[in-house]
């Protein structure tokens, strides 16, 4: 079994230190490595290579070359964000023909070193290289951050811009809407030089139709960003709703980033698992005596009370039965079969190390809703480094199956293609909201990352800093859908 009592011991170790100067969940990270002074990411990835915690690999070093370039530019560069005063900030947050004619031109908007967009399958580093580039970076005012958490905040900023116009009474009688984006953009850029995504994807045509507006006016104000993404840029919400308005970002994303593929191995199905098992089996194992077992090992090495806890998320009072200090003990149906958003699961990191997830179903677009979120909280728990311990029907080869939609999903399909009016043939038809690819896409990374965070290395790993919310978000995955939608 894990050594429970190093787990136990070191569980609170990465907690935040939370500062709610900024209002955002864009925190600044340390520049602190290990004590060793690197001349940039080529140096710590030498060092990585010689201690052994890397094993060469002629992709990554490819990347790494593009990397120190960046860095290297880094070094000597300015950044001076627009500073314009507050009247003229809200005059051209009014969309104009103008601005219109500006976003057209396709190309590299200031004199900004041009970023990174390092895309390729799963396992194969992506994460680490960014998080190492990170790391050994100097340049003040850099942030890191999950590409879906970086969304939820700009969709709040943007709810609690328009909230602020309407309470001031604004009506300055123009013919065209306000468009929040433009301050909202400004502000980031303010405050951040080098901005670094994890996990760019566009998978919500709320967050495809402010893409361009909002990454214009970043790279406009002179922000350097680094993404890592599973797709190249020209398959961006590929088969998306109505994606003919998102295409143009593509081509001002390849003119402002330098786009790398790394063709490499997955390293997570490479990875020795962790001492005992922490992905249990109902094939292999009584998954109930087993995870019972766990937890209550776990428990008899915390000097916390056990009981039910109530978490308050944005007015709303979340329960789960099972709890002992920062260790959770939930069932699937809990945490995904109820309407549960990114916004919940983000809280649930914030106030659990260890989080035991039993009964987990096969998965398949028969049950669309709970693989959507079943994908998110994944997402979440890996990025914040919670550690977790599964059972679940079927091995982890076999969790996810494609299968069919369900009837309620080909009828709500049906029902969106009418008030949309597409017609029968229209490309349209087979956007992926409407098909479930998006999910079926979302299925392989979810595997590999379940992969990893069974292993040995994933458990000894310190965790992140726990990111801090911003104002008033989504209070469910139904709400947030809603919200964004009229963000938009």
């Amino acid at each position: 079994m894990i050594s429970l009592a190093r787990i136990v011991r070191n569980k609170a170790v990465g907690r935040l230190k939370r500062s709610c100067s900024t209002g955002s969940n864009l925190q600044p990270s340390s520049n602190t490595l290990t004590g060793i002074c690197f001349n940039g990411p080529s140096d710590f990835y030498k060092y990585k290579l010689e201690t052994g915690i890397l094993h060469p690999d002629e992709n990554q070093a490819i990347v790494v070359k593009h990397m120190q370039s960046l860095f290297n530019e880094l070094k000597t560069y300015e950044h001076k964000a627009s500073s314009k005063n507050v009247f003229v900030k809200l005059f051209q947050s009014f969309t104009s023909s103008t601005e219109s004619k500006r976003l057209e031109n396709i190309g590299k908007y200031t004199t900004s070193p041009k970023g990174l967009y390092l895309h390729g399958g799963v396992g194969c580093g992506k994460t680490m290289l960014m998080d190492l580039f990170h790391e050994s970076c100097s340049v003040e005012n850099k942030k890191r951050i999950h590409f879906h958490q970086f969304m939820l905040d700009i969709h709040n900023r943007i709810h609690a811009v328009k909230q602020a116009m309407g309470a001031k009474n604004f009506n300055l009688n123009r013919s065209q809407p306000y468009d929040p984006i433009g301050p909202v953009a400004r502000d980031i850029s303010e405050e951040t030089t080098l901005l670094c995504f994890d996990e760019f994807q566009v998978t919500d045509i709320a967050d495809a139709m402010i893409l361009k507006r909002l990454f214009y006016h970043l790279w406009q104000n002179g922000v350097v960003i680094f993404a890592t993404s599973n797709r190249r840029p020209d398959d961006l919400y590929k088969n998306g709703l109505q994606r003919f308005h998102f295409l143009p970002f593509i081509p001002m994303l390849k003119a402002n980033c330098n786009a790398v593929n790394i063709n490499s191995i997955d390293y997570r199905r490479m990875a020795l698992p962790a001492e005992g098992d922490t992905y249990f089996s109902a094939a292999d194992c009584n998954i109930k005596y087993e995870m019972d077992r766990v937890y209550e090992e776990l428990v008899s090495r915390s000097n916390a009370d056990e009981g039910v806890r109530h978490i308050e998320v944005l007015g709303r009072t979340l329960s789960f039965e099972k709890t002992c200090g920062r260790i959770l003990d939930a069932t699937f149906n809990e945490l995904c079969n109820r309407p549960l958003g990114a916004v919940d699961y983000l809280e649930l990191c914030k106030t659990f190390d260890i989080v035991l997830l039993r009964d987990i179903p096969c998965i398949n677009l028969g049950k669309r809703s709970e693989a959507r979120r079943f994908i998110t909280l994944i997402d979440m728990f890996y990025d914040q480094r919670v550690k977790v311990i599964f059972s679940a029907e079927t091995s982890l080869n076999d969790l996810f199956k494609g299968g069919e939609l369900s009837e309620f999903d080909r009828h709500h399909a049906k029902v969106l293609i009418g008030d949309l009016n597409i017609k029968k043939g229209d490309s349209n038809e087979m956007a992926s909201i409407f098909t479930g690819e998006e999910e079926l896409f979302a299925f392989e990374r979810a595997t590999s990352r379940i992969m990893e965070m069974c292993t040995a290395a994933y458990w000894s790993a310190s965790a992140p800093p726990k990111t801090v919310q911003s104002e008033p978000m989504p209070s469910s995955a139904e709400e947030e859908e809603s919200r964004r939608a009229k963000a938009s």
